[in-house]
């Protein structure tokens, strides 16, 4: 029981003076709340600090009293939250500029256009006797784009309907 009040006096304090700096958002991991949005995280604040529960998670009232925002990575239950901190930081600092080295490094990517990214083929040309697809080795920019488009509409329809039926809406 000690090291709980201590726990929560030290929270209490942490919480308090992050709370009064200027433009921080506090967020906490939780299995409770919508699938976390990279958007969403940047429109809380320029900075963000993030609250990782163990186990039960974050106690209710350090949360309702300091207007924490609770986000989800997914419908799975881990043991920390720092892994979920973790993969928001990651999708986070990957819009920073710089931070990719290749800003058209992202356009394709999976999301971007509400697809999931076509397969992914690297050297050598045949591997256990499977070839890279023809088109990929073609040199016609058009014909390899319309091929990326295709494979990333089959892909979402079979693997993921969800986004299937949101990229058709659009």
């Amino acid at each position: 029981m000690v090291a709980t009040f201590l726990a929560m006096d030290c929270s209490s304090f942490l919480l308090e003076e992050k709370v009064q700096a200027d433009r921080t958002k506090m967020v906490s991991s939780t299995r409770l709340n919508r699938l976390a949005s990279i958007v969403l995280v940047l429109k809380l604040k320029v900075s963000v600090s993030f609250i990782c529960g163990h186990f039960e998670g974050v106690d209710e009232r350090v949360l309702t009293t300091r207007n924490i925002e609770e986000i989800s990575i997914g419908d799975y239950i881990l043991s920390g939250g720092e892994t979920a901190a973790f993969v928001v930081i990651d999708s986070i600092l990957r819009l920073l500029p710089g931070v990719l080295g290749n800003e058209n490094s992202r356009v394709d990517e999976s999301f971007e256009n509400g697809l999931l990214e076509y397969p992914q083929y690297t050297k050598p040309q045949i591997w256990e006797e499977k070839s890279v697809p023809e088109v990929l080795l073609s040199g016609d920019h058009s014909k390899i784009k319309d091929w990326r488009l295709s494979q990333s509409e089959a892909i979402t329809r079979v693997r993921r309907p969800d986004l299937w039926q949101k990229y058709k809406k659009d």
